[in-house]
């Protein structure tokens, strides 16, 4: 009789730490999944609005104007440098207006006014070789087309190169947490079932030998 509620004993006290184990998958799911939502899915869905269009490069020009960036040189070593400012316009197929071109939603957000931000580095001479090789590149180019991004309510007078998130940021912002929710829901589940039907089959023990 002891030996038997031993096992019974034992036997609860791993289905807690089992149901424990799965309400916590569902709690991560589902905080994991606001997080993500948040961070993640509105920056990507409103990125995702920017639509593919065919661009035509119309000139490649400096500004004249000089841009600071900050480079880094080791741990506790950090400084700035300056950049000159390539700038890249274009005709799209949208609105057939001139837009300036940007590499990526990021640098479009760094600096607004250039095509063009370099690696940063030390040695201004190095910025600027690094802007004239893209200038030069992107020279080659004029009158050619290529596929550029272009969103005609959030930015009229600019368009993109690439994106910066596409369909697989959502798949993986809602997969994930997705399946901790279902893999927690399921261990719950399953638990509980085992806990009934052992409680069942120990009621019809019971009945029979008594």
């Amino acid at each position: 009789m002891m030996a038997r509620l031993r096992v019974s004993y034992e036997y609860s006290e791993a289905e807690d730490k089992t149901i424990r184990l799965g309400l916590f998958l569902i709690v991560c799911g589902i905080v994991s999944l606001f997080i993500l939502c948040f961070c993640w899915l509105n920056p990507t869905l409103q990125n995702m609005q920017c639509k593919p269009v065919n661009c035509t490069v119309l000139s490649v020009q400096q500004s004249g104007e000089m841009f600071e960036c900050t480079f880094t040189c080791g741990v506790d070593c950090k400084g700035t440098s300056r950049y000159p400012c390539l700038q890249i316009y274009v005709n799209n197929s949208e609105s057939y207006s001139q837009a300036l071109l940007h590499f990526n939603e990021q640098q479009l957000l760094i600096n607004p006014k250039c095509s063009y931000l370099p690696p940063c580095a030390r040695d201004n001479q190095k910025n600027t070789d690094s802007v004239l090789k893209k200038q030069h590149d992107w020279t080659k180019n004029i009158s050619q087309s290529f596929t550029c991004f272009f969103d005609q309510q959030r930015r009229p007078d600019d368009v993109l190169l690439e994106r910066s998130h596409d369909e697989s940021v959502l798949l993986h912002c809602v997969l994930w947490p997705l399946v901790s929710l279902l893999v927690g829901v399921l261990i719950v589940v399953l638990t509980v079932c085992a806990r009934s039907l052992a409680v069942r089959a120990e009621a019809l023990q019971k009945r029979k030998f008594s």
